[in-house]
């Protein structure tokens, strides 16, 4: 009974302080201070676990057509260029006042920013790709294209990031731009 009441006690001593800490305001919440290693570790195991499980069933379709990249590419240059860059940018206005930092995905790092090490499996990162474009990333800048893209121009704008870190700021030039005779950006 005495070990019921200790565990109630500290249950309540441990409600209390979180409720204090949560209402304080005394945790930092601008974009221009970064999280604490505790709370960066738990909010990005948190939707790394998040992403693997709910892009674990995705099918992904053959991207290897090349009409992906002329759909993918203006996409891209339209509505992630500003934090994401294309080739021969390191930064932008963007990028710079987001936290955390988007990483740049014309060079070869993986959805986190960190290097690619060469070893993912590049279907696996097809399907985290299409799942972070399609549904975005709370509470990051990252927005859900889903509600206003379908999914096969997702998966252009995927097929487009596979081959991104190897184009030239010439090449992507010609890759994004939006054949202006047509300007719907619905091929």
């Amino acid at each position: 009974m005495k070990t019921l009441k200790y565990l109630m006690l500290i249950a309540t001593g441990v409600f209390v302080v979180v409720g204090f800490f949560i209402y304080s305001g005394i945790y930092p919440m601008g974009a221009d201070v970064p999280h604490n290693k505790l709370t960066y570790w738990l909010l990005e195991t948190v939707r790394e676990q998040s992403i693997g499980s709910a892009s674990r069933g995705i099918a992904v379709p053959p991207l290897d057509d090349p009409e992906l990249l002329l759909v993918g590419g203006p996409d891209y240059n339209d509505m992630c260029v500003a934090c994401h860059l294309k080739p021969g940018k390191t930064q932008s206005d963007m990028s710079i006042g987001l936290y955390p930092i988007p990483p740049n995905l014309s060079k070869r790092e993986d959805e986190h920013g960190h290097a690619d090490d060469g070893h993912s499996d590049p279907e696996e990162s097809s399907r985290r790709q299409f799942w972070m474009i399609k549904h975005g990333i709370k509470a990051s800048g990252m927005p859900a294209w889903g509600p206003t893209h379908d999914d096969q121009r997702i998966w252009a704008m995927v097929a487009f990031l596979q081959k991104l870190p190897e184009l030239t700021p010439d090449q992507y030039q010609i890759l994004t731009a939006r054949d202006e005779s047509n300007a719907s950006p619905h091929h």
